[in-house]
């Protein structure tokens, strides 16, 4: 009988390297799906900066059409540009996309661009932290990027003007009609001199009262935010 060889031969002393090798070409794959994950989770953390970042610019785009719609109502100034989304200040809310930016893990110095449109805004940001080391060569120095896109909408119109009564020809005495009375027998004062802004926004009737223009209307009642590709 041929005695039995130990330490399984020859042939396991030519599989071990091949085993080592497998082992480390696997390590290899897995440091690189690391780094990939980590690049990927770098990005997605970035675009949410950048979401967040478009959509401050144009809600505060949208809070100062509100405030300024509501202004020019109050004193009896034009309005129709305020309604229609436009004279707000581009600047200052690429100034408020900047903050948010900031909170949100990626560099203050930011790209905002207001794009044709009023109250559209294209907002680009940089990660502040680098993917950092890993399998990958020069991952450590290397930035996420992200862009968004947001746009302010307006949602209401406003009534047309009522018409005005035909002028009577010359020498026609106006109508007899008695003086209004304010159920007293004292003379009203008669209609108000600035009368209100009724406004369809969707499915929805406003009407924005000069007197009091602040207590009528909200800016989301007025304006839509959203993403946009």
């Amino acid at each position: 009988m041929r005695p039995t060889r130990r330490g399984g031969g020859p042939d396991a002393g030519q599989a071990f390297p091949l085993y080592i090798t497998a082992v480390a070409a696997l390590l290899f794959l897995a440091l690189v799906f690391f780094a990939v994950g980590q690049a990927g989770a770098t990005k997605n953390g970035t675009q949410t900066a950048a979401d967040a970042a478009a959509l401050a610019a144009a809600q505060d785009y949208r809070d100062q059409l509100h405030t300024g719609l509501l202004a020019a109502v109050g004193t009896g100034g034009g309005w129709a540009e305020w309604l229609a989304g436009r004279g707000a200040e581009a600047g200052r809310a690429c100034r408020a996309a900047a903050a948010y930016a900031d909170l949100n893990g990626a560099r203050p110095d930011i790209t905002c661009d207001e794009g044709a449109e009023p109250g559209s805004f294209t907002v680009t940001v940089t990660s502040a932290r680098a993917v950092g080391k890993s399998a990958v060569p020069g991952t450590e120095r290397r930035h996420a990027t992200a862009t968004a896109k947001a746009v302010v909408t307006p949602r209401c119109t406003a009534a047309p003007p009522k018409a005005e009564p035909p002028p009577r020809p010359q020498g026609t005495p106006p109508p007899s009609t008695p003086p209004p009375d304010d159920g007293q027998g004292r003379p009203s004062p008669g209609p108000d001199p600035r009368p209100g802004i009724d406004l369809t926004c969707g499915d929805k009737a406003l009407v924005i009262d000069p007197k009091r223009p602040d207590a009528v209307v909200r800016a989301t009642d007025l304006f839509t935010v959203h993403l946009a590709d």
